[in-house]
């Protein structure tokens, strides 16, 4: 892991741009911790850390100003100046095109479109979580939140050191997904948005009943995609400090 770049803004936090290897990301942690913090893993949408930044890097400072998380978020393959991967693009483009002609959205494109994806993201965020855990600065234990929430699925089920994790359901979900969702044990808090106009809401209570985690949450608002409420930020840090501190 190579720093780039830092930042220290006045509410404590200092933020640092690094690479590992050629993957780009941040990670914000409190300047004022005694002791090595636990870590909370941020996943963005798929649109470049350019386009999401604002959103990440003021949910990562509010978790680490008010309750001193350490928190990272890393570009996503194809994403971002990331080299580009031709059948995520063709998934894409049929999506679009299936859309566009109000045609349903067939398996094998939601399995293009997702699978490649999780398949790509996971080992490279368990090698960010190898590199993070190694700064004397992060201790963890260590949470995930964010989406594509199929990428949330297969981390929660593989990675051991994933101790809770708060998933946002609005993506296309592959039917494999299902069957992996009930070897995640993790608490699990979901946010779905109820009126979501590209989300199966059907889908995402069908996966939302196939973890196999004994404490889930499934938090349902009324609205569209981007309506989420603000007070599910603190719900999201409570989730956290419960499961984390």
């Amino acid at each position: 892991m190579h720093f780039t770049s830092e930042q220290r803004f006045d509410d404590g936090v200092l933020e640092r741009e690094f690479t590992l290897g050629e993957i780009p990301g941040f990670l914000w942690t409190p300047e004022s911790a005694s002791a090595p913090a636990p870590l909370i893993l941020i996943s963005p949408p798929p649109l470049g850390l350019g386009k999401t930044y604002p959103r990440l890097a003021a949910r990562a400072r509010y978790y680490a100003a008010e309750y001193g998380f350490a928190v990272a978020t890393i570009e996503l393959p194809g994403s971002g100046d990331r080299p580009r991967l031709a059948a995520l693009d063709q998934a894409r483009a049929d999506l679009r095109r299936v859309i566009g002609a109000g045609e349903p959205v067939s398996g094998e494109i939601v399995d293009a479109l997702i699978l490649p994806l999780v398949e790509e993201a996971v080992p490279e965020w368990q090698a960010t979580l190898d590199a993070l855990l190694a700064l004397p600065e992060i201790g963890g234990p260590v949470g995930y939140e964010g989406g594509i929430i199929s990428i949330g699925v297969r981390l929660a089920a593989v990675e051991p050191r994933i101790s809770a994790a708060g998933l946002f359901a609005g993506s296309l979900v592959p039917a494999a997904m299902f069957e992996e969702a009930r070897e995640v044990t993790v608490p699990l808090q979901i946010l779905l948005q109820w009126d979501d106009e590209g989300n199966d809401r059907q889908a995402a209570l069908n996966l939302f009943d196939a973890f196999g985690s004994k404490e889930k949450t499934l938090h349902a608002n009324m609205g569209g995609h981007t309506g989420v409420p603000q007070y599910e930020l603190d719900a999201g840090a409570r989730f956290f400090v419960r499961h984390l501190k």
